[in-house]
C-alpha cells in the first residue's frame, strides 16, 4: 500500500459510501492503471470505473515574475 496516502472523509464522500463510490488520497506520480492495481490488491474488489484528477497549484507572484506553487 505505498501508493494510497489515507483516505478522504469529507461530507461529500461519506454520502458516496453509500452506493460504494470511495475516495482516498494517493501519489502524486500515480497512474489510474496503479491506482486500480493497489486498490484490487489490498481490498479485493473488481473495479467498474475510475475517475482521478490533479489539483493545480496556487499562483504565486514575486515582483513582476508569475509563478506558481505545487500542487
Amino acid at each position: 500500500m505505498d501508493g494510497i496516502k489515507y483516505a478522504v472523509c469529507t461530507d461529500k464522500s461519506i454520502r458516496l459510501l453509500g452506493i460504494n463510490q470511495y475516495t482516498s488520497n494517493v501519489e502524486s506520480g500515480s497512474t489510474r492503471t496503479e491506482i486500480k492495481h493497489w486498490v484490487e490488491l489490498f481490498f479485493g474488489v473488481k473495479f467498474i470505473a475510475i475517475n482521478s484528477n490533479r489539483l493545480p497549484g496556487k499562483g504565486r507572484r514575486m515582483r513582476p515574475i508569475m509563478g506558481h506553487t505545487m500542487h
